[in-house]
């Protein structure tokens, strides 16, 4: 699973080097401070059918944490759902294990995104006969046929907007049988829209916690890297649990007979170049030519 991971980190960063982008402003995997609290906001009206939910979460780049927004995006190909990345504490360092698509939803640290990810599974819709439906209980949604209502319950006695798993504060969760298995199925890395959408959010210093403390502006956008206009939401609040960087924790085990050494951030750049994976046969001719050209890229 830690291969797999690696293979996903490696991706990410080849696809930010290949995008034209006005600011070279660097996406870091890896820290030694815990991210701050998920703020509190309310998710923008759906645009259409074929777009999916994908959650807001905190990133690391120059100037420390900023605020990836949550937003609504086209679905790459019929059958496929967006599995969250989130960060996790490993070897004394947070790092971030970045998001997929793939037939079933994996393991993304147990952390309460909300709108339908609850920490395990995602319960804002399903996929029927090539067609998505939605839950309307947890989805902001409109002017679309599929839908349904189905009431969602978060079995954790206590939401405290926590976004990371492991170490001291951190969500205990681990993955399931199933959820490794998940691991083993043929997935997608982010879509391009997802990658500009990170990138266009990481050179907003507005999004950035030293200049919104845990209260984000710009929370959720009806579409990828559109921050103006009617479907941009702001945080309601910051979490009741967030603290500044400086009261934060730092990376270390929940137990533990010794001291780690501090490890410094690292960009994207900074990891060893290896084998890349290979474009796997989607059946769709579209969709297989597209990335084997964004593979040829790299």
């Amino acid at each position: 699973m830690r291969m797999i991971h690696s293979v996903r980190l490696l991706l990410l960063a080849a696809l930010m080097s290949a995008l034209p982008v006005k600011s070279s402003a660097a996406i870091i995997l890896s820290v030694t401070i815990a991210p701050p609290p998920l703020p509190i906001y309310e998710q923008p009206l759906c645009p259409g059918e074929g777009y999916i939910w994908t959650p807001g979460y905190w990133a690391y780049g120059d100037y420390g944490f900023f605020w990836v927004p949550g937003t609504w995006v086209l679905i790459p190909e019929p059958g496929l759902l967006w599995t969250p990345g989130y960060w996790g504490w490993a070897d004394g360092v947070f790092i971030f294990h970045e998001g997929y698509w793939g037939p079933h939803v994996g393991f993304y640290g147990g952390i309460v995104y909300g709108f339908g990810y609850e920490g395990f599974g995602y319960e804002g819709g399903y996929w029927n006969s090539g067609v998505f439906f939605y839950n309307r209980s947890v989805n902001n949604v409109r002017n679309i046929r599929n839908v349904y209502n189905k009431t969602v319950i978060v079995n954790n006695t206590t939401v405290n907007n926590v976004s990371y798993n492991g170490g001291v504060g951190g969500v205990p969760a681990r993955p399931t049988p199933a959820e490794e298995a998940v691991m083993r199925e043929r997935y997608l890395p982010p879509s391009l829209v997802q990658t500009q959408h990170l990138q266009a959010a990481s050179t907003n210093r507005q999004l950035y916690e030293s200049a919104n403390h845990g209260k984000p502006p710009i929370a959720a956008t009806a579409k990828p890297a559109d921050f103006k206009g009617h479907g941009v939401v702001k945080a309601k609040a910051a979490a009741r649990a967030y603290r500044p960087p400086t009261a934060r924790t730092f990376a270390r085990p929940a137990v533990s007979n010794t001291t780690s050494r501090p490890v410094a951030p690292f960009h994207a750049n900074d990891i060893p170049r290896t084998e890349r994976p290979s474009v796997s046969n989607t059946g769709n001719l579209k969709l297989d030519k597209k990335n084997q050209q964004v593979q040829q890229k790299l």
